[in-house]
């Protein structure tokens, strides 16, 4: 699964995508990732980091508050997305077999850690790669609470959008050349940071399965 994903970080470069594709193309990798199922691969946590330090060196031609509030919007829609998606046909997943852009034990994997924390699955499981795909998703199986689901889907987004935007459009603003000068190493911190969850689930995985077996 680590091989698979390491993968793809290097197929996809946030960076060539802000500069080629621009704001729409953002705001639509946002919305994929928390909204299609498909869309579990995408880079979100350092493609919003770019994206405001990108406007804060005028990489990028909007403002800050456009951004942002875009940037929110899609967030939004791509759970509530999520959820209908899972409340319509979520039960066919579990028999759905497993494709490129599809595996099973994401989705149980999802599940597991949405049982385990709750509405805590759905907001700081915003930051978790795999998780902000699926656990909308499983909240629509489950048949969450509509109410509740979006109160828990409108503070996720704004907390996860604004926090990491708005870091990257404030060192953007401070450290504009030193950041330029180290950007590769951000993306690469990223990425290890947004993977330790992932490596941590696979190593569990690993351990109760050898259990199992003894």
């Amino acid at each position: 699964m680590q091989e698979f994903l390491n993968s793809l970080h290097h197929l996809i470069d946030p960076e060539k995508l802000l500069r080629e594709g621009g704001f729409y193309l953002v705001v639509f990798v946002i919305f994929a990732e928390t909204g299609l199922f498909f869309g579990f691969f995408l880079p979100g946590d350092y493609l919003l980091f770019l994206a405001g330090m990108f406007v804060a060196t005028g990489k990028l031609d909007v403002s800050i508050y456009t951004l942002v509030f875009s940037l929110c919007a899609a967030a939004i829609l791509g759970n509530f997305t999520g959820y209908w998606f899972g409340k319509k046909t979520g039960p066919v997943l579990y028999t759905r077999k497993d494709t490129f852009f599809f595996k099973k034990r994401y989705l149980k994997s999802a599940e597991s850690y949405y049982q385990k924390q709750g509405a805590f699955a759905l907001i700081m499981g915003r930051f978790v790669p795999i998780v902000r795909t699926f656990a909308p998703i499983i909240a629509g199986i489950v048949r969450l609470e509509f109410k509740k689901f979006a109160f828990y889907n409108i503070s996720g987004a704004i907390l996860w959008i604004f926090s990491l935007t708005l870091l990257g459009y404030f060192l953007g603003k401070s450290f504009a050349r030193q950041i330029e000068e180290y950007l590769i190493y951000i993306i690469i911190g990223f990425i290890l940071i947004t993977t330790i969850p992932l490596l941590i689930t696979f190593v569990k995985e690993k351990l109760s399965k050898n259990d199992n077996n003894n």
